[in-house]
């Protein structure tokens, strides 16, 4: 369905690096990056640009408009939020979405990663001592840096900083003539290898979603829509929260097929039941 085809990746960031040889070593997809698209017409991460959509509705619109730009019937496209972790209190994440549509065949297809794998932090710096604590803490100069007046202020940010020497003068010039610096770190793909490992992941899981064809029709991107609690208590047989069975179908026949016991086990530890361990 893919071998040999031409598959525009819609990014300006360096995401083709490590997008690309997944996909055409598992799809045999050609790949190809279009120079005159700007994915931060769409949002930038450091507010100059207000990203107007949710994460899945900007990865779609900014695919479908590579693939229009380039003539393109087949793309991909990635988005990514960072903040606080969702569920783990005081922990950082990086949240991942990539988007996989084939035209020609009305496909879409969506993978997701979740990750506290990231150095996402920002301080308000007064002198060059915390500078450079900071820039240690977030693994700088490995991963870049952004300088700017005011956590809140989009003027007047100086953006590309790579090494020592620049971090020490922009933030000398910024404090002499605005006397107050804000450092963040720098999450555009290129210059955060942290965060090109999590798109790494997540194109592992669109690639696997991709193979991963309908048993009835044959479609690509049969995968997991929901998930059924109430594995049974080992010890008085109540259904606890614990997962039971995924529900995998396909978006194009409705085809589903339920996968018991996806983890392994057929009960749980009485430790996580409401009945025996209230």
């Amino acid at each position: 369905m893919f071998k040999g085809r031409s598959i525009i990746i819609a990014t300006k960031h360096e995401k083709e690096k490590v997008i690309a040889p997944l996909i055409a070593g598992s799809l045999g997809v050609i790949s190809f990056v279009n120079a005159n698209f700007d994915t931060d017409t769409l949002g930038t991460f450091s507010g100059e640009v207000k990203r107007k959509l949710d994460p899945i509705a900007t990865a779609r619109k900014k695919c479908l408009l590579a693939m229009e730009l380039s003539n393109c019937d087949l793309g991909i496209a990635s988005e990514g939020s960072f903040g606080a972790h969702p569920s783990l209190f005081f922990a950082s994440a990086d949240d991942e979405f990539l988007i996989f549509i084939d035209k020609k065949n009305d496909l879409e297809i969506v993978a997701r990663e979740l990750s506290t794998a990231t150095n996402f932090n920002g301080s308000e710096i007064k002198n060059e001592q915390e500078l450079l604590e900071f820039a240690d803490l977030v693994l700088f100069p490995s991963h870049g840096l952004i300088l700017r007046t005011s956590k809140t202020s989009n003027k007047d940010i100086i953006k590309d900083i790579k090494n020592l020497e620049d971090l020490k003068k922009s933030f000398h010039f910024m404090f002499d003539t605005f006397k107050s610096v804000y450092a963040e770190t720098d999450m555009r793909a290129m210059h955060n290898p942290s965060r090109m490992v999590v798109i790494e992941t997540a194109t592992k899981k669109l690639v696997d979603k991709i193979n991963s064809c309908c048993p009835q029709c044959t479609t690509p991107g049969f995968s997991i829509t929901d998930v059924q609690k109430g594995l049974e208590c080992d010890l008085c047989g109540s259904p606890t929260n614990s997962t039971l069975s995924f529900i995998h179908s396909c978006k194009k026949c409705n085809f589903k097929k339920e996968e018991m016991y996806p983890h392994q086990k057929t009960t749980e530890d009485p430790m996580y039941c409401d009945y025996c361990n209230p």
